[in-house]
């Protein structure tokens, strides 16, 4: 008889027991698997810009190493461009040929020959002079009938002879001490201007051999080595701006409330202390059927499309940086 009692005092013990264990595991999981705030973690983004050169090239020297910053106009690398340079000696040495031809479409004949021509043409002139007197010897002599007609014409062309060779060799003086013709200096002219511009263009080209910064950032990344050939737009390296940053969000659409544009909203970033923040959101785009989605029943009668939001921070945050975290809570 005792050991019956004793046998079912031990069954409700163990009823009891088991019954106590899952009044405390249904405890449990009610707090633990009760809903919680929604969590929206995003992360910190800066402006950045790529360094590069018009010209291919070899590396040289850097100015700058990774984590420097610089302002606007600072150098940040040297490329070596030998062929680049040998263009320019070829364009100032056609530049110098053009000037030459220039100046002497400017300036006419040498002196030596301008003083040639004027000889010759006073040489000329002696001779129309002295066929003007022999013409008239003879034509006073045919007009007294004691001079053949055959002699009178001999001298007669002698004369206009010796005036078309004076002509002509006026014209020969005239055109040394003028110089070129109008036309002639143009095109020189012309040439001279071609030949700057073409050692401009090439100057233009050194130029890009120092590669500079744009706007002033951290620089925060290199990507070749010393000594390395680059093509032309390869980029050297990348400027982070960072006075521009904001911060973007992946937000579900039915956690959008109060995520509109010009709202301000509190955050929190993790890796300063969990320092709480305010930032007002100013772009706001759909990610596309590619992005990730959520079925809002398991029937999936509609989709839950991802929007990207992005915020900047009302003050500047001391100590944040491009791929912090941040964080949203929304109860």
């Amino acid at each position: 008889m005792e050991s019956q009692k004793s046998q079912n005092s031990n069954m409700l013990l163990a009823f009891l027991t088991l019954l106590g264990v899952i009044i405390l595991v249904a405890i449990v999981g009610f707090f633990m698997l009760r809903k919680g705030p929604e969590i929206i973690q995003g992360q910190a983004e800066v402006d950045e810009y790529r360094v590069s050169s018009k010209v291919p090239g070899r590396i040289l020297e850097y100015r700058v190493k990774e984590g420097d910053m610089v302002k606007a106009g600072d150098t940040l690398a040297i490329l070596e461009a030998p062929d680049v340079q040998a263009k320019l000696d070829q364009a100032r040495a056609a530049l110098t040929a053009a000037q030459a031809q220039n100046e002497k479409a400017i300036k006419g004949a040498r002196q030596e020959q301008i003083q040639g021509a004027y000889e010759m043409w006073q040489k000329a002139k002696a001779g129309v002079e002295i066929a003007e007197k022999s013409y008239k010897r003879i034509k006073n002599l045919y007009d007294q009938g004691v001079m053949p007609a055959q002699k009178f014409d001999e001298v007669s062309a002698q004369r206009n002879a010796a005036i078309a060779t004076e002509k002509a060799a006026k014209s020969q003086y005239d055109m040394a001490k003028n110089g070129a013709e109008r036309e002639d200096k143009i095109a020189a002219a012309a040439l001279t201007d071609r030949a700057k511009g073409a050692v401009a263009e090439v100057e233009s080209y050194i130029k890009e051999t120092y590669l500079t910064a744009s706007a002033s950032g951290e620089v925060s990344e290199i990507f070749p080595k010393v000594g390395e050939l680059v093509g032309t737009g390869a980029p050297i390296m990348n400027i982070a701006i960072m006075n521009n940053m904001w911060v973007t969000f992946n937000v579900r659409e039915d956690l959008l409330k109060g995520l509109s544009i010009g709202s301000e909203f509190k955050a929190i970033i993790p890796a300063l202390n969990n320092e709480e923040i305010e930032l007002k959101v100013y772009y706001m785009k759909d990610l596309g059927t590619y992005a990730a989605w959520k079925a809002t029943k398991t029937t999936g009668q509609f989709d839950l499309k991802t929007f990207e939001v992005r915020a900047r921070p009302l003050e500047r945050i001391t100590g944040l940086r491009p791929g912090m975290s941040v964080i949203i809570s929304k109860n």
